[in-house]
């Protein structure tokens, strides 16, 4: 199966609870190459279960969860929708996605029915290379037979395209240690005509490179021996529709580190300029010093510490 095909089954989730009146959803896990579940698809998962319980005019606007657990990727997920409140414009919903009892992750969303009003946003940088004009991952990952070095070029179902030199590898000591980062995405392939997958597949990414500010400010790289990082919380307001099979401008940075954990904010934009969403997550993060004893590194973009 290809990538997108397999992100898209993940999200095709099956009403579990509906011979019972109750709002329970379940579905599979990905494959993930440390065994940990992606917090991006559970990020995606829990706004299409909540979106179940809705009308289609009312679309998700913002979101706040808590990665508990990591979760296990031979297991699939169940997520379990509460109705906390319902209004003329918004809708409220709780979402807890469980495997074998136990809670991995807890997030709250907000629902509006589109309206008219004051309108401003923040501009995308300019001057900026076009996408397709930049490496692939493949590119700046070629000729490297480590399995996450495979998974990152073969297995993830969006395009992902570094305006400055990615962070899988130890950066070189003589670049700057900037703690921000821009880079465009975009799912591989042609995603359905639906609003709400759309904004779930945007979530989905999101998890992907918004912690990578933190490294770079500290010259550390997801190979790094000994590294440990995993997102803790991730907020999402959407702004504007996007689609999420279109080229899209993740513009990334870190405002603090400390106490073992990182902090990143992020825009996103459309290729026209558009501010279509705002992110934010703070990640744990541990990078050990010269001479602690380490072992290899995990992959980024976990759910849990």
């Amino acid at each position: 199966m290809d990538p997108v095909s397999a992100m898209l089954q993940a999200l095709d989730l099956t009403d579990t609870g509906a011979r019972t009146n109750e709002d329970i959803f379940t579905g599979p896990s990905q494959w993930m190459p440390h065994g940990r579940v992606f917090g991006g698809q559970v990020l995606a998962q829990s706004i299409i279960a909540a979106s179940r319980t809705l009308p289609d005019e009312r679309i998700i606007h913002s979101l706040h969860g808590y990665f508990l657990r990591p979760g296990d990727v031979s297991l699939g997920v169940t997520l379990g929708v509460d109705r906390i409140h319902d209004g003329r414009s918004f809708s409220t919903r709780r979402v807890q996605t469980f495997q074998s009892g136990v809670p991995i992750m807890s997030l709250i969303a907000s629902f509006q029915v589109e309206q008219d009003g004051v309108e401003h946003q923040v501009d995308m940088p300019d001057e900026l290379p076009e996408p397709e004009s930049l490496p692939t991952v493949s590119d700046h990952l070629a000729g490297i037979q480590h399995p996450a070095a495979q998974f990152w070029t073969e297995a993830r179902p969006f395009d992902i395209r570094y305006i400055d030199a990615p962070v899988y590898l130890p950066l070189d000591d003589t670049g700057e240690r900037m703690p921000h980062q821009a880079v465009w995405l975009r799912a591989k392939s042609r995603l359905p005509d639906d609003p709400v997958l759309h904004r779930a597949a945007m979530a989905y990414a999101s998890d992907y490179t918004i912690l990578e500010p933190v490294l770079r400010r500290h010259g550390a790289a997801w190979a790094t021996p000994g590294l440990k990082m995993a997102s803790l919380d991730h907020a999402m307001w959407w702004h504007r529709p996007a689609r999420a099979d279109e080229w899209l401008l993740y513009v990334e940075d870190s405002p603090s580190a400390q106490g073992g954990r990182g902090l990143a904010h992020a825009r996103i934009y459309r290729q026209d300029g558009a501010l279509a969403a705002t992110v934010a997550q703070e990640g744990m993060l541990r990078i050990p010093r010269e001479g602690e004893a380490h072992g290899e590194a995990p992959v980024g973009g976990t759910a849990g510490a």
